[in-house]
C-alpha cells in the first residue's frame, strides 16, 4: 500500500483505502459495487488502482453527455453493465425565468443546503431558461420533496425521464501544449494565464481557486493529471499527460482549457 500511496497525495490516502474496500467487497461478494459520483480525479484514481486487476472492471457514467461527475460500478469481470444499472435521475428546475436568473451556485448552493454530501449529486446544467440535474437514484424523492425554492424564487422540480433530451455540454476546451518549471499551483497559474507569480499567489490566497471542487489557498500545492482547476474570473484547466522533462528540465505538460463565458 505505502508504493501505492507515493504516487498520490497525502489527502487522498483516505479515498485509496476506500477503492480498496470497493474492491475487496466485490471480489468476496462476486457483485458488482457501485459508487456515489466521483469527480474526475477521483475516476481516475480509481481507474489507476484497479486497471492492473485482471478479475475486477470499472465503469462509469453520468447520465449527461460529457459529464464530469459519475458514478462508477466496479465489478466482476462477468457483469455488463446497462445505465439503468448507475441509479441516477435526472431533475429540472421550473421557475419564472423572466423575471429572475438562476446560476450553476445558486442550484448548488440550495442542494448541499438539504445535508446529503456533494456525492449525492451530479453534474448541474444551466442553459437560459433550463436548469437541470443529476442526483443518485437512491436519495431522488428526498431531494424532490424538499427544494421548494432557490434564493427567493419559488421553483418547481420534475423528474426527465432517461430518454429526455438533456441539455448538452455547451463547454469548448481547447487542447494545449506547455512547459512549466514546476507543478506547483502558483507557477501553473502564473505559466497558462501569463500572469505574475504574485498575483497567482493572491488569486490562491483570497480563495478564487478551486481544486477540483475543492478551494485551494496553499501556493505551494501540487497538481497532479486529472486534476480540474477552476479559477474565478479566469477559466478552468483540466490537467491532461504529464509527459516527462525538457533538456533543461522542464515540464512537459498537455492541458485542456476553457475560457469563461463573457
Amino acid at each position: 500500500m505505502e508504493q501505492v500511496f507515493q504516487h498520490f497525495r497525502k489527502d487522498e490516502q483516505p479515498f485509496i483505502e476506500q477503492v480498496s474496500g470497493w474492491v475487496r467487497e466485490t471480489q468476496d461478494r462476486y457483485a458488482p459495487k457501485l459508487t456515489d459520483f466521483l469527480d474526475p480525479r477521483q475516476q481516475y484514481i480509481a481507474n489507476s488502482l484497479i486497471g492492473q486487476n485482471d478479475e475486477v472492471l470499472t465503469s462509469a457514467f453520468g447520465e449527461f453527455s460529457e459529464a464530469e461527475r459519475k458514478r462508477m460500478l466496479i465489478s466482476p469481470s462477468y457483469f455488463v453493465a446497462t445505465n439503468e444499472d448507475y441509479g441516477i435521475t435526472i431533475f429540472s428546475i421550473k421557475y419564472p425565468s423572466k423575471f429572475i436568473k438562476l446560476e450553476h451556485p445558486d442550484v448548488l448552493g440550495t442542494l448541499m443546503s438539504l445535508g446529503l454530501d456533494r456525492s449525492k449529486f451530479g453534474d448541474i446544467r444551466v442553459n437560459d431558461d433550463r436548469i437541470e440535474f443529476a442526483v443518485a437514484s437512491e436519495v431522488a424523492d428526498f431531494v424532490s420533496m424538499h427544494i421548494t425554492s432557490i434564493g427567493k424564487s419559488k421553483v418547481k422540480v420534475e423528474e426527465l425521464p432517461l430518454d429526455h433530451p438533456y441539455i448538452e455540454n455547451s463547454d469548448v476546451w481547447v487542447e494545449e501544449s506547455h512547459t512549466v518549471s514546476s507543478m506547483r499551483i502558483d507557477t501553473i497559474i502564473a505559466s497558462l494565464f501569463n500572469v505574475s507569480r504574485q498575483k497567482a499567489s493572491m488569486l490562491i490566497h483570497s480563495g478564487k481557486v478551486k481544486v477540483n471542487w475543492s478551494v485551494r489557498e496553499q501556493p505551494a500545492f501540487e497538481l497532479h493529471e486529472s486534476d480540474l482547476l477552476s479559477i474565478r474570473g479566469y477559466g478552468r484547466i483540466k490537467i491532461g499527460l504529464i509527459e516527462g522533462r525538457t533538456k533543461k528540465d522542464k515540464i512537459r505538460l498537455q492541458i485542456s482549457r476553457i475560457e469563461p463565458k463573457s
